[in-house]
This record gives structure tokens, C-alpha cells and sequence, in this order.
């Protein structure tokens, strides 16, 4: 593990990596920021998940720079270790990081952007083992236990084991942590910019809505599993079975020969060839000019059940079309799933 990471520092340059700038759009609206310390004196990051726009940052930078410059955020803690180790007079090896998800939406769920943070936790895993003392989750949405389960898998044990997931009274919760004149207003604390800005905008970026003038590029290059043929007058039905509410569908696709018609039904009678007119309509069929721009989107589900993706060429008699596409069923984290609720039922009444 020694001999990869110090393979892995020759690789990134590591060692040179904290005077080196990321683009400009990265630097204006990709997220997060070191602010204050907690009770022992470990730094202490804030991640800001919810008002990130991660399909503008990935047409506009490569997912490359986006985890390079989040291993420089790991190395910039380290260092800031080392600066309150020698203040302090004692050895400061661990970091606290805070992920606020408010607003956490399907758009997050994008595969380009889930791979992104995927492999932002395999390095840290992989290289900066024992720096995490909590990772704490506040704001956290209903769609929360299925993001964490896409990123679970590449989160070792003990980690996950230091995630704590606080309810509607975080803001108190968190002064448990970190002491109030470390902690920035907009998190519960009494900190602010010298201009009095509670959301401490100097060490903090809450990321926002990527400018299209920034984007690279149209669309970012998707390798697809499946490539199927769709002849003149036909359409392609592919079935999904969702065994509880909750799921989330995830879909990408790609047309060749012009545009196809895309809907989601869902059946009414379980092991049936149904046509889409036998079906509840779930997302309304319309056409895509997918043969220009690739389409991706994702569903969560209500209800259990068989969900079918329908595309539909009915309407072109005279030309067959390809479609390449990729669907995932997206499942929910139990144990978080079960927390969220449980800090739900917690929730005091108006009248306690």
C-alpha cells in the first residue's frame, strides 16, 4: 500500500500539487473549502453537494481535473495538520469533513458526476488512510440513501463507520463538534467574513450553475451496454422490475438514423406482454433528436413494479433506426434509508 501511494504521489506530483490552479471555471463554481477546527483542533472541510452543477463542470473541465483537484484538497488538509500540530504542540493527523446535501436531486445521480466522487473515495481510501475522523451528513433529502449506496462500495468499513447522518436539529448537533466561533452562521455557528457574510464566502464555495460559454463541449462521451436495432414501424420495450419504492431508474441512450420516440410505462398486470396504450404512462412518450444529442435521465420510483422503457420508431415508415443505451436500477442504502427515517419520526411536534 506504501509503494502505490508513493507511486501515486511520482504520478499526480504531489508534492508540487498545492501551488498548482485549476481552471477558472473549477475554481468559480466547483464546491467545498476548509473553515475553522473542532474541539481537538483538526481542520475542518465542508462539502457542498446540492448547489453543484455537475454536468456544466464536466462539459466544461475534464473529470480528471475535478479529482485532481479534490486529492489537492486532501494534500492542503494534510498540511494544515502539520501547521496545528506544531501550534498546538501535539500531533494532529485527523480531518473532520462536513457534506451538506441540501438539495441533492436526481441531476446528481448523472453517471459522469457519481464516478467522479467514486473515485475521489477510492484515492482517499487508498492513500489517506486514517486522516477521516467524522464525516458527517446534514440536510440530507429523501434521495440521499441512494446516493450513498452508488459510492458505499468504494467507502472501506471503518469509514463508513465514522459517517454520521444528523436530523432536523443539525445546526445544534454540529456545536458538538466544532465550538460556535468555528463554525460559520450558515452552519449554526457565529462565524463570519470580515464583511459579515454568514455563509464565510472567503473559505467556502457553495458552487452554483455552470455559464454555458465555459462548456468545452456538447456532451461528454458515454460508453453504452447495449446497441439494438429498431426497425421501421416497431418500437423497443426494455423491462426493468422494481422491487420496492424508492429505486431510481437511470438511462442513457443514443440514437443512429435520426430521432426515436422515449417514454416509461409501468404494467398493470405483472408477466404480461403489454402495448404502451395497456400501460400507465409513468414519463410521457416524446421524440428525442438523440441522433444529435445524446439523452440521459433518471426516475425515481413510487411504486413497485414492472417499468418499461419504450422506444418507439411507430411513427417512421420508412426508416430503421439503432438505439445504444444503458439502464440502471438504482437501490437505496437500508441503513440509511432507516436512519432518515428514524430521525423523521424523532422530529418534535409543534406543540412539544
Amino acid at each position: 500500500m506504501l509503494r502505490k501511494h508513493v507511486e501515486f504521489r511520482k504520478q499526480q506530483d504531489l508534492d508540487n500539487i498545492l501551488t498548482w490552479q485549476p481552471s477558472e471555471v473549477v475554481q468559480l463554481y466547483d464546491s467545498g473549502g476548509l473553515s475553522g477546527y473542532d474541539y481537538e483542533g483538526c481542520p475542518v472541510w465542508f462539502d457542498i453537494v446540492g448547489s453543484l452543477d455537475p454536468k456544466g463542470l464536466l462539459l466544461s473541465a475534464s473529470k480528471q481535473e475535478l479529482i485532481r483537484k479534490r486529492t489537492k484538497s486532501c494534500e492542503l488538509l494534510l498540511h494544515e495538520c502539520e501547521l496545528q500540530s506544531q501550534k498546538l504542540g501535539r500531533k494532529i493527523e485527523m480531518v473532520l469533513m462536513v457534506f451538506d446535501v441540501e438539495g441533492l436531486s436526481l441531476k446528481h445521480l448523472w453517471k459522469p458526476a457519481v464516478e467522479v466522487y467514486q473515485q475521489f473515495f477510492a484515492i482517499l481510501e487508498a492513500n489517506y488512510p486514517e486522516t477521516l475522523k467524522n464525516l458527517i451528513i446534514i440536510r440530507a433529502p429523501k434521495l440521499f440513501p441512494v446516493a450513498f449506496n452508488l459510492v458505499k462500495p468504494f467507502m472501506s468499513e471503518e469509514t463508513r463507520r465514522k459517517m454520521v447522518i444528523l436530523g432536523d436539529n443539525w445546526k445544534q448537533e454540529l456545536t458538538k463538534f466544532i465550538s460556535p466561533d468555528q463554525l460559520p452562521v450558515e452552519f449554526g455557528g457565529n462565524m463570519t467574513d470580515p464583511d459579515g457574510n454568514p455563509k464565510c464566502l472567503t473559505k467556502i464555495s457553495y458552487g452554483s450553475e455552470v455559464p454555458k460559454s465555459y462548456y468545452l463541449c456538447n456532451q461528454v462521451r458515454v460508453q453504452y451496454e447495449h446497441t439494438v436495432p429498431v426497425g421501421r414501424g416497431s418500437s423497443l420495450q426494455v423491462e426493468n422490475e422494481i422491487l420496492c419504492p424508492g429505486c431510481v431508474l437511470r438511462w442513457q441512450f443514443a440514437s443512429d438514423g435520426g430521432d426515436i420516440g422515449f417514454g416509461i410505462f409501468l404494467k398493470t398486470k405483472l408477466g404480461e406482454r403489454q402495448r404502451a396504450g395497456e400501460m400507465a404512462e409513468v414519463l410521457p412518450s416524446q421524440r428525442y433528436n438523440a441522433h444529435l444529442v445524446p439523452e440521459d435521465g433518471s426516475l425515481t420510483c413510487l411504486k413497485a413494479g414492472v417499468y418499461v422503457l419504450r422506444f418507439d420508431n411507430t411513427y417512421s415508415l420508412l426508416h430503421a433506426k439503432k438505439v445504444s443505451y444503458t439502464v440502471e436500477v438504482l437501490l437505496p442504502d437500508k441503513a440509511s434509508e432507516e436512519k432518515l427515517q428514524s430521525l423523521k419520526t424523532m422530529r418534535p411536534s409543534p406543540t412539544q
